[in-house]
């Protein structure tokens, strides 16, 4: 059985389609999601249909600090605002929808009751954004599991590899510390969506422009054969 992680997806549905292929996803691979799967990218409605499908089947979803605000936005006019602001117009396009109370109660449901603020390997550990090193996964504040940035820090007391997303790297390739890496490669900002089998070390990578590769964690994508979906 594969553990892979994918990154902040971020409406970025062909893209995700396309690691789906690319990565031969079977029915005996645990998926875990990043967290912000909605907001800014173009189809976040066709990406929460994928991920309800599957969630008996292997998945596993993270709330990352988008989820936060869509849930927000429901209670006052103000985080309503805050959200569009920050995403969550390209959601109310995606179901072609004014207000985010219009959203189907399918995926209501599922944005508010099956999400985890974090899943624990055999041998990595899973977050959406970061995570203090000398502190339990239980004991970690909101705050640093949604919202801190990703950067330089101790490996975490667990001995544990942490397996981010939040920080968007511009550049395309994921940011791999040893201990911790983080796999958000900016896919709703032109980039890369990124996926990484966490045992193997080995990463496949796809656009909304339909191109698709793959690479080894520990040599980047230097010299990665480049596919047209």
């Amino acid at each position: 059985m594969r553990t892979l992680a994918i990154g902040d997806i971020h409406g970025c549905y062909q893209s995700l389609k396309r690691l789906e292929t690319a990565t031969k996803l079977t029915a005996d691979d645990r998926i875990v999601v990043l967290g912000d799967f909605v907001d800014r990218g173009p189809d976040t409605r066709s990406v929460l249909d994928w991920m309800i499908d599957r969630k008996d089947h292997g998945l596993i979803a993270l709330r990352g600090n988008h989820e936060l605000m869509m849930l927000a936005a429901r209670r006052s006019e103000d985080r309503h605002q805050e959200w569009l602001s920050c995403g969550g117009d390209a959601v109310l396009d995606s179901y072609g929808v004014d207000h985010v109370e219009q959203i189907p109660d399918r995926h209501w449901d599922f944005v508010a009751d099956e999400l985890v603020a974090y899943h624990v390997g055999k041998n990595h550990f899973f977050v959406h954004a970061n995570a203090y090193p000398e502190m339990d996964l239980d004991e970690q504040p909101s705050y640093m599991l949604y919202w801190e940035r990703a950067a330089e820090r101790a490996p975490h007391r667990s001995g544990r590899v942490m397996v981010c997303g939040h920080t968007p790297q511009r550049n395309g390739i994921p940011l791999d510390m040893g201990h911790a890496v983080c796999i958000d490669t900016a896919a709703c900002r032109g980039g890369w969506l990124t996926c990484l089998d966490v045992d193997a070390g080995y990463c496949w990578q796809a656009n909304e422009q339909g191109d698709v590769r793959g690479f080894w964690l520990d040599q980047g994508p230097c010299g990665a054969r480049l596919e047209r979906a």
